[in-house]
């Protein structure tokens, strides 16, 4: 099963960069469809962007939508989300989670839909 580890956050400033980094100690991230949440709460948990299992579609939330860009390396077992143009409004948990729910193309949006979560790591959007 998917063990899930976040790394990568930090503190940057409006308009800056970061890339976080999710790591499946469990070698197996090829068989999931993955997605970043934010949100440390469970039940206020929001979706950010997911990405199918063979890599082909990928969807984002709307208010990250152009800024932020998933992507992985299934030989390696990273997801990745590099966000550009950071705003204050960003500053959260984030989140990686891993599903088996839906074809090789699906890319769920709902927290119900994921299985498997990692511990998050804080992004501090600050002047």
């Amino acid at each position: 099963q998917a063990q899930l580890h976040e790394s990568g956050g930090g503190l940057v400033q409006p308009g800056g960069s970061l890339t976080l980094s999710c790591a499946d100690s469990g070698r197996s991230l090829g068989a999931y469809a993955m997605a970043w949440f934010r949100g440390v709460s469970e039940k206020e948990r929001q979706f950010v962007a997911a990405i199918s299992r063979n890599d082909d579609n990928t969807l984002y939330a709307e208010d990250v939508e152009g800024r932020f860009t998933v992507s992985r390396d299934n030989a390696k077992n990273i997801l990745y989300l590099r966000m550009n143009n950071l705003k204050v409004e960003d500053s959260d948990v984030y989140i990686c989670a891993a599903t088996q729910d839906g074809g090789y193309w699906a890319t769920p949006s709902r927290r119900s839909s994921y299985a498997y979560w990692g511990q998050g790591t804080r992004i501090t959007v600050s002047a």
